[in-house]
């Protein structure tokens, strides 16, 4: 999709599934609320999760928001696209600017580095600082997260504030997920979209932004920045985009029958 001169492009690595009801809950609520929103859900009653990266092209810079999950096939999650789906747009891993993190679980991290390698050898990478030093600094960091990341340090910039990144790119502080989780406002000629990350896995987060989901670092924390981004972005041309959503189709929240909805983008 375009945002102004800037090209936005979905790059799926592979796919996600996760048992709805054991990483997704509405507090104190009776009975299953699942059975309100079954069109969310797959067949067989599971979560699917796409799993990725977006590319954004403009004159100078390729700049990637997330790095997929990696060549991981544990049964749950499975890539290993991500470079391929770079090259139907004409690219290859040298040809990165800027590779830029929503927060650094694994799933968003995968083509980071390889092997201790990194990846994209001619980027610059950034990350806000709290989600660093929680997944790489801190003493009870995961070693997995360090063997990933702590290769990227020669080439890593951190920010602590609100910023623009690139032209038409910038970092908001949306914490609770992570403790540095951002969300991207990608804006140009008077066109805006926003790429959330983790601030939503499915639609009905954003639907009804209370809910709690289990891998939350601050689920309280997480559920509040979710409920002000659904108050400042409903009912406005900004085009949505989460990292899990089927397709990482784009998509804009309305207001139906006094409560917000989650409306996908017609596609072309």
């Amino acid at each position: 999709m375009k945002v102004g001169s800037l090209l936005l492009v979905p790059l799926v690595d592979g796919a996600g599934r996760e048992d709805p009801r054991e990483i997704l809950s509405r507090p104190e609520a009776p009975g299953d609320p699942w059975d309100e929103h079954p069109e969310l859900l797959a067949e067989d009653g599971s979560l699917e999760l796409a799993v990725g990266g977006y590319l954004i092209r403009s004159r100078d810079r390729n700049i990637l928001v997330d790095a997929g999950v990696g060549t991981i096939d544990n049964g749950k999650y499975r890539g290993g696209q991500f470079l391929e789906s770079l090259k139907t747009h004409g690219l290859d891993p040298d040809d990165i600017t800027d590779v830029v993190f929503t927060h650094l679980h694994f799933d968003h991290v995968g083509w980071a580095t390889k092997k201790g390698a990194v990846v994209f050898e001619n980027a610059t990478y950034r990350v806000h600082k709290s989600d660093w030093e929680h997944f790489v600094e801190s003493p009870a960091a995961e070693p997995g997260a360090v063997r990933k990341l702590a290769p990227l340090e020669s080439r890593l910039e951190l920010f602590t504030s609100d910023l623009t990144l690139a032209p038409g790119l910038d970092a908001r502080h949306t914490p609770g997920h992570t403790p540095g989780s951002t969300t991207f406002i990608i804006s140009s000629e008077g066109q805006r979209a926003a790429l959330i990350g983790d601030l939503a896995h499915t639609p009905v987060e954003l639907v009804e932004p209370h809910w709690h989901f289990a891998f939350d670092f601050d689920s309280v924390a997480a559920a509040a920045v979710r409920a002000d981004f659904v108050a400042e972005f409903t009912d406005t041309d900004t085009d949505i985009l989460a990292a899990h959503f089927p397709g990482m189709r784009a998509g804009r929240l309305r207001i139906r029958d006094g409560a917000p909805s989650w409306n996908y983008n017609k596609e072309s």
